[in-house]
């Protein structure tokens, strides 16, 4: 797909065993997936066991898929009371072994990949935005995040990830995916309070993306959850139309984690999305 044609869309409803609810992919550019590797940052409050079924679908094609836990979640441990947006793109530049990188972000890791591409433009070989958005915190929103920090601290996540377990997947795969569900909450009050209160004290301050994505030239496939309580469509089709070429995706009846709720249809959309782009040499 040439990055000077306009952006494209397409909608992937509930589909039958290896369906594919989206068109052939165009010839591929001259690029080589040899060598490269696919970043994949998880959300908040989560950890990298969060891209679980894509980090094994990608693998098992044969790529080197790194999906580390962030300063303060999972197995990391937090540092200081702020962690800036920033920050968490220093931590993960220092992780790559290769020059050059495809970045992958759901929520606040897309935001993660934003950042990444601000920083380090030269690194990022191509783009996957998960149910994220580019815009700035609103006034509002910051006392939110703050506040929510101030609670977690305060409190711990239980009630927290009782709260917001049926925003992150769907009322309905609360009920009809009960391993998804429990893997959700099992990430959420594994979280560390004091990572989870300075990861949303300094997202309440993260920048606006929008101009830095309007310079994107790289390969960019953006996903949502037609259902997400979080990053509603709007926020997938902004991405779209600042970033030339890109693709999107949209899952029908499904939240603010589809490569959970809907695994299957995010691992072919990701390895679609890659041999497109980023064939293997001959």
């Amino acid at each position: 797909m040439g990055l000077a044609r306009a952006a494209r869309q397409w909608v992937a409803a509930p589909p039958e065993p290896q369906r594919r609810d989206w068109p052939l992919p165009d010839p591929p550019p001259a690029r080589s997936v040899e060598g490269m590797e696919i970043l994949l940052i998880h959300g908040h409050p989560f950890d990298h066991t969060l891209w679980e079924p894509q980090a094994a679908a990608l693998r098992a094609a044969g790529h080197d898929v790194i999906t580390p836990d962030l300063r303060g979640y999972g197995a990391a441990p937090p540092i200081g009371e702020i962690t800036y947006l920033s920050d968490f793109a220093a931590d993960l530049a220092a992780t790559l072994r290769t020059d050059r990188a495809i970045i992958g972000g759901v929520s606040m890791g897309g935001q993660i990949a934003m950042e990444f591409y601000r920083q380090y433009p030269d690194r990022v070989a191509g783009l996957i935005l998960s149910d994220t958005s580019p815009v700035a915190e609103t006034e509002e929103g910051k006392k939110s995040r703050r506040d929510l920090a101030d609670r977690l601290l305060a409190e711990g996540m239980a009630g927290y990830a009782d709260e917001v377990l049926d925003k992150m997947i769907t009322p309905a795969h609360v009920e009809e995916l009960p391993e998804v569900a429990a893997h959700v909450r099992r990430m959420m009050l594994a979280t560390s309070p004091r990572g989870a209160a300075a990861a949303l004290r300094g997202r309440a301050e993260r920048p606006d993306y929008q101009k830095d994505l309007s310079r994107v030239r790289v390969p960019t496939l953006i996903l949502v959850g037609a259902e997400d309580a979080y990053t509603p469509i709007a926020d997938a089709e902004l991405i779209r139309d600042l970033i030339p070429g890109s693709e999107l995706m949209i899952f029908e009846k499904t939240g603010h984690l589809p490569g959970l709720e809907r695994s299957a249809e995010v691992n072919a959309a990701l390895l679609t999305f890659v041999s497109a782009h980023f064939p293997a040499p001959a």
